[in-house]
């Protein structure tokens, strides 16, 4: 058995956390829930983790707590010049132009978000297919509904033949659970939460080939 798809995240996986990129882009949720929602400062923090925990994402858990409308939310967190974080990464584009896959990126963040980070990276080619949380609605990764909605979106049946990539650990153990092959990004020490750690791009034509030779 070969891998057929590859699914990929996006945010602290398609470039690396030290962008600062991301840690940006939570400010900017918690600086909309307090400027265009109206939530106590001192509440924000809380309610963030707590929806995060329950829910998947800050986004799911306003939308089942409070009045808010959601497209306003994904381009105001989004709004923000790439350029000043992320740049192209040539090991990562040469690795992504040697895969036989069909590789789909698989994210919580929205299609246009998803578009302006591939574009940046120059490596919007190597995609296939974009699934983000509006396709995946209601739910979001890591809900077993949300893998089960990419795995149709990539004409996919059996799990084991396709590889989920993402940062967290949570993301990984949800997709191994329901039997995909699963590499934790920007890890270097082994976890239980995922098949192999990813540390760097050059190394995952070595895992996918040592998984299935």
């Amino acid at each position: 058995m070969t891998f057929t798809t590859i699914f990929f995240d996006l945010d602290d996986t398609l470039y690396p956390a030290s962008s600062g990129l991301w840690q940006t882009l939570k400010k900017r949720m918690s600086t909309y829930m307090l400027e265009r929602m109206g939530i106590p400062e001192s509440e924000i923090g809380r309610l963030r983790e707590k929806y995060f925990r329950e829910y998947g994402t800050t986004l799911r858990g306003l939308q089942a707590n409070h009045q808010i409308d959601e497209q306003d939310f994904l381009a105001y967190v989004h709004n923000v010049p790439l350029a000043d974080y992320i740049h192209p990464d040539p090991v990562q584009q040469s690795v992504l132009a040697s895969l036989r896959t069909r590789n789909l990126i698989f994210t919580n963040a929205d299609v246009p978000h998803a578009q302006r980070v591939l574009r940046q990276l120059q490596i919007e080619k190597y995609f296939a297919d974009i699934i983000d949380v509006n396709r995946m609605s209601p739910f979001c990764k890591p809900n077993p509904e949300s893998f089960a909605l990419a795995m149709k979106v990539a004409g996919e049946s059996d799990p084991s033949k396709c590889v989920m990539i993402d940062d967290l650990p949570r993301t990984t153990r949800a997709a191994k659970a329901l039997g995909l092959y699963t590499l934790l990004y920007g890890e270097s020490a082994s976890s239980a939460d995922a098949d192999a750690v990813l540390s760097n791009w050059s190394e995952l034509p070595i895992l996918l080939n040592g998984r299935h030779p």
